[in-house]
């Protein structure tokens, strides 16, 4: 979502400067172009020297230098995005009543890009009246504000008014910044991980899913606007956005309810959970004793809940399934799509090095009815989250 973005951050005079250096280093490694402007305060607390190093940038922090100007109402006009973090009480207090004595001032004043702050004080300060009135102000003129977080400030005290983390920072401007409205309206089902069937209190049959497709599926439709609902099987995987409705499940049967109770309501339903197709017809109630020199184990199939989903299929819905497919993968995979009545058929093969379960690549081929393929490259699975999301755009827009 940051790929290609311009973003500006101003820093002030705070202890919390040091935080900027990841948020620097963790902009340019998502693909945006950063550069950095500082007020002469702010040198105490980090060097520029080292920002500089990170953005690839010069760093900014007087209106001229020796015969050379900064161009503060370039700088305003380059950037999608103003970040000023960490916002200091007197940057706030200047910010309120356009007060111009530094170039993050000058920028300010001078941007027509959306601003960010992130404020960093102590709790006091934080609390005062003064504070919270210069607060609604920068408010009232379109100014975003990125909640305090609560811990152990430079004082020593315990309490309000420490700067956001820098993911945290990433993730507000994501979602009040760059997060598109394609989807707007839309809601989607998503299903991650795998599935655990218990054999008795202590083992359980499972596979070796990690749940990162999924969740990279759940994040890329979030990010064009669309209402996600994301039910997971056990996972390591965290969401990145507390937007997402997350539904987490241990075994297929659970998996099917939470999948039955939100699929009627649904727009587009991606069903890439690796899903187990057999359970123990009976779960022990106390842990198993190894005593015999054999030991078998009755499953009875599980629920199909991409069949019972195509099945309940209506009109304005978009159906995906995957298929995980170590053999005859293109016959299996066809096979599986039209069977369960599914619109698209993403498919894996565990044959190509780098993809499959737990890995941070993949490579599938997308397959519809109308025997159309898109196979692509191997590449991270958010790069394919990415690409699947835009195939099911371009088929809404299609239909």
């Amino acid at each position: 979502m940051l790929h290609g973005k311009k973003i500006l951050i101003g820093i002030s005079g705070s202890i919390a400067a040091y935080k900027t250096i990841l948020l620097v280093r963790l902009l340019v490694k998502a693909g945006a172009e950063v550069k950095v402007v500082m007020t002469s305060a702010s040198k105490d607390f980090v060097s520029p020297l080292v920002l500089s190093t990170l953005s690839k940038n010069k760093v900014l922090v007087d209106l001229a230098s020796g015969d050379e100007w900064a161009n503060h109402v370039q700088l305003g006009r380059w950037a999608d995005v103003f970040i000023i973090a960490p916002l200091s009480c007197n940057t706030l207090a200047k910010m309120a009543y356009g007060l111009c004595d530094n170039l993050l001032m000058a920028v300010y004043l001078s941007a027509t890009c959306k601003v960010v702050v992130a404020p960093a004080m102590d709790e006091d300060m934080w609390h005062h009246g003064a504070t919270q009135r210069n607060l609604d102000i920068i408010k009232s003129y379109g100014n975003l504000i990125i909640p305090v977080g609560n811990g152990e400030l430079a004082s020593g005290l315990v309490g309000e008014g420490r700067m956001a983390e820098p993911e945290d920072i990433i993730r507000f401007i994501e979602e009040n910044i760059f997060r598109t409205n394609i989807l707007s309206g839309k809601k989607v089902l998503i299903t991650a991980g795998p599935t655990y069937e218990p054999i008795d209190p202590v083992r359980f049959i499972g596979n070796h899913s990690s749940g990162k497709m999924g969740f990279a599926i759940a994040e890329a439709f979030y990010e064009q606007g669309a209402e996600v609902h994301l039910v997971s099987g056990p996972t390591q995987e965290k969401i990145k956005y507390t937007d997402i409705k997350y539904i987490q499940v241990q075994t297929a049967a659970d998996m099917y309810a939470a999948c039955a109770n939100h699929f009627p309501t649904m727009h587009i339903a991606v069903f890439s959970a690796a899903v187990a197709d057999y359970t123990p017809l009976e779960k022990a109630a106390e842990k198993i004793k190894k005593k015999d020199d054999q030991f078998s184990i009755q499953l009875q199939k599980t629920t199909d809940i991409l069949a019972e989903a195509g099945k309940q299929k209506k009109e304005n819905q978009f159906i995906v399934g995957f298929a995980l497919e170590t053999e005859n993968e293109l016959d299996n995979a066809i096979d599986k799509l039209n069977r369960k009545n599914a619109d698209a058929i993403v498919l894996n093969s565990l044959r190509v090095a780098g993809a499959g379960f737990g890995t941070n690549t993949n490579q599938v081929t997308i397959i519809n009815k109308q025997g159309e393929k898109i196979e692509t490259e191997l590449v991270s699975k958010k790069d394919i989250a990415n690409q699947i999301v835009s195939y099911v755009i371009t088929q809404l827009h299609e239909s």
